[in-house]
């Protein structure tokens, strides 16, 4: 937090800082002050700060998060079940091509805190952050005291379930059902056509016709505050650009990311980029390695290279299949 305090844009970060306090306040996270239990350890806190970035890799806004240090909890005492489904790149790809295979309509919205609409399943009490008021007693006794948690808050083992099965149970209370192959999608069917809710963590996709994506809207921002964005232009690193003829998926911005990662942003580009391969073994750049030749070592981020690639092969099936192939 100090640190922030130097920086040049830290009147953004600062703003963000108190919304992030106005949602904490706003949703009850925290129950009163009070005495730690006797063989109870809180678990700590701290403050991440994100920039977030829209489909051209530009700063869209600033982000702060108070999270829970819950590597400090104790499973089978802090927290039973931590897993909570999400949406893959395959299924998001199919439901891109109903979209346009069907004419419909993909409207994203994104959740407030979501995390913090979750209600815990077991007593989790924590540090008590700064600026909150202890109650009257001796300063140096504060370690006896610590805050108990009412809902579930960012960095803790189970938040991601507790908020998946908040939002569960809501769609499937208003007649949604939940796809058992694919839990993050929930349909529903009316007379005047379908609607389809596809959860990832705080992202929710809407597809469905017009009429039915302003039902849908309507009804979640009923229990939850959220922000409409519009048509989807960016989601799970992919680019989606809405045309007359169709629907073009893309990720220029997570090619040009990566090529600055790994230092080939300035490098000439060629048609052809492959390294021919030779038969002749003995010149081949892709020969085993032989008993005088060194291993490859942290300074060449290799297995990182082929992780970047693959995620990329797997999103948009390119040609980076073959190169990694040859490895």
């Amino acid at each position: 937090m100090n640190f922030g305090r130097q920086r040049y844009d830290w009147l953004k970060w600062k703003n963000t800082i108190q919304e992030e306090l106005k949602s904490l306040e706003k949703r009850s996270v925290f129950r009163p002050i009070v005495q730690t239990p006797p063989n109870v350890k809180p678990v700590g806190y701290k403050w991440v700060f994100v920039r977030k970035r829209n489909e051209k890799n530009e700063v869209a806004r600033y982000k702060a998060r108070h999270v829970a240090q819950g590597f400090s909890q104790k499973p089978g005492i802090d927290y039973d079940e931590t897993y909570s489904p999400m949406m893959d790149v395959i299924t998001f790809r199919y439901l891109i091509s109903l979209v346009v295979f069907e004419k419909l309509d993909m409207q994203l919205m994104d959740v407030v805190t979501a995390y913090l609409y979750g209600e815990l399943d077991t007593d989790i009490y924590m540090k008590i952050p700064e600026g909150l008021k202890l109650p009257e007693t001796n300063t140096k006794q504060q370690d006896m005291y610590s805050i108990k948690l009412r809902r579930s808050l960012y960095g803790l083992k189970q938040s991601r379930q507790m908020w998946y099965n908040r939002l569960s149970e809501y769609l499937l209370k208003e007649g949604y059902v939940n796809d058992p192959i694919c839990p993050c999608v929930f349909i529903k069917k009316s007379n005047s056509g379908f609607a389809i809710v596809v959860v990832y963590v705080d992202d929710i996709n809407l597809i469905g016709s017009p009429e039915e994506l302003s039902k849908i809207a309507e009804y979640l921002k009923k229990e939850f505050e959220m922000n409409d964005l519009g048509k989807t232009k960016y989601c799970l690193g992919l680019q989606i650009e809405h045309l007359a003829s169709g629907v073009l998926v893309h990720q220029s911005a997570y090619i040009e990311k990566i090529l600055k990662r790994f230092s080939m942003d300035k490098a000439h580009s060629l048609s052809t980029p492959m390294v021919v391969r030779s038969l002749d073994i003995h010149k081949d750049p892709f020969r085993p390695r032989q008993d005088d030749e060194d291993i490859l070592g942290p300074e060449v981020p290799y297995m990182s290279v082929v992780g970047a690639l693959l995620y990329l092969a797997q999103c948009i099936r390119c040609f980076t299949v073959t190169c990694i192939s040859l490895k």
